[in-house]
């Protein structure tokens, strides 16, 4: 039986004040009912070090929102994943639909962070996912195939065990297009088949197969009592305690 693990992605939102009150409520609000989903808070690189702070001697997990496959060096702007350890983070999201559709991030850039991240001990949260003009192309199951292959290649089984992949359907996220969660159950069985060809079926029934595609309170539960998904990557859900706390709610059920 698989875990559920409950992801929350701040994106670019909340200065370190509002991080600090946004992890105190979450804090306040988990309880022994949620003590079998694995929370992560991926707050932005400002307020990684205090938010590891807050969370200390807690079940909650830190995460990055990204990195850069290079140990340092002169590349402006970038963060390594040995500055994303030294303040405490385990986990990191590569590859969002963000990075790839607005900065242009491709499949051989993010396998080289995937990498990079597993060889600094970190564990890679890896999304892929189709946009609304290649799923009505009826091209989906082709680019998370690609992603999957691309993203992956290279990576040993004993690596990839470190990895939680995300479904994103980015066509869901911030569209007012909603993924049933039969679409969204197909999508994943797929990934998991996927992922059973490359490093064999053991591997992929412990694989964790997260949604990430507008998660809210209202659909939560109806997404994550689908077989194959283990968990939610959030958005604009997690800014607020109360919601966020919800969504793990519906995973623990």
């Amino acid at each position: 039986m698989r875990n559920k693990i409950v992801a929350g992605n701040w994106k670019m939102n909340n200065d370190l004040n509002e991080s600090i009150n946004l992890i105190s409520a979450i804090k306040k609000g988990l309880d022994e009912k949620n003590s079998k989903v694995e929370v992560i808070i991926c707050p932005p690189f400002t307020s990684l070090e205090t938010a590891s702070a807050l969370i200390k001697n807690t079940a909650i997990k830190l995460g990055a929102q990204n990195m850069y496959f290079e140990k340092n060096g002169a590349f402006t702007g970038e963060i390594s994943a040995s500055m994303l350890k030294s303040v405490g983070c385990q986990y990191v999201i590569l590859g969002h639909s963000e990075r790839r559709t607005i900065f242009g991030e491709s499949d051989e850039l993010i396998n080289k962070k995937i990498k990079s991240a597993i060889l600094s001990g970190l564990n890679p949260i890896f999304c892929i996912g189709e946009t609304l003009q290649q799923r009505e192309k009826g091209e989906a199951f082709k680019i998370v195939d690609q992603q999957i292959k691309k993203g992956l290649a290279g990576i040993t089984k004993e690596e990839f065990e470190k990895i939680i992949i995300a479904y994103e359907p980015v066509w869901a996220i911030g569209t007012g297009k909603n993924a049933t969660p039969e679409q969204a159950q197909e999508i994943h069985q797929y990934i998991r088949k996927k992922i059973s060809t490359i490093y064999g079926e053991d591997s992929a029934e412990k694989t964790i197969i997260q949604y990430g595609g507008s998660v809210k309170p209202e659909n939560s539960f109806q997404l994550m009592s689908q077989q194959d998904i283990d968990g939610a990557l959030v958005g604009g859900a997690c800014l607020k305690a109360d919601s966020f706390l919800n969504i793990i709610q519906s995973a623990a059920i």
